[in-house]
């Protein structure tokens, strides 16, 4: 991703990566808690039930999920990818995916060690 994003290739690949990414790792962080895993996608449906555990880390993930939402839909259902690119943005969500994989792969070593 860090790649594609500096060399500003593939753009719609970029972003659905991008949501994709968030998903595993909202995914990852809610059966650390206790959830049990369902099939879903739907990255507001995922954030909702983070904050059934933990209120802060997802109104922190908010504007994340707002501006990655889409994304699945437009890879998965072509004619939704009208937008132009917005490199500028993707290298900022980029940043906030990575730092929230960051924390969890943190968090989970931490645990691990106990």
């Amino acid at each position: 991703m860090r790649l594609l994003t500096e060399e500003e290739v593939a753009f719609p690949v970029c972003k659905s990566k991008l949501a994709e990414a968030l998903e595993k790792s909202m995914k990852a962080d809610l059966i650390s808690r206790g959830w049990a895993l369902i099939k879903i996608h739907d990255l507001q449906k995922l954030n909702d039930f983070l904050a059934d555990y933990d209120e802060t880390t997802a109104d922190k993930l908010q504007s994340t999920v707002d501006d990655l939402a889409e994304s699945y839909i437009a890879d998965r259902y072509p004619g939704f990818d009208l937008e132009k690119p917005n490199w500028a943005d993707v290298t900022r969500l980029l940043s906030k995916v990575s730092q929230y994989a960051e924390i969890l792969i943190n968090t989970f070593a931490t645990n691990a060690r106990r």
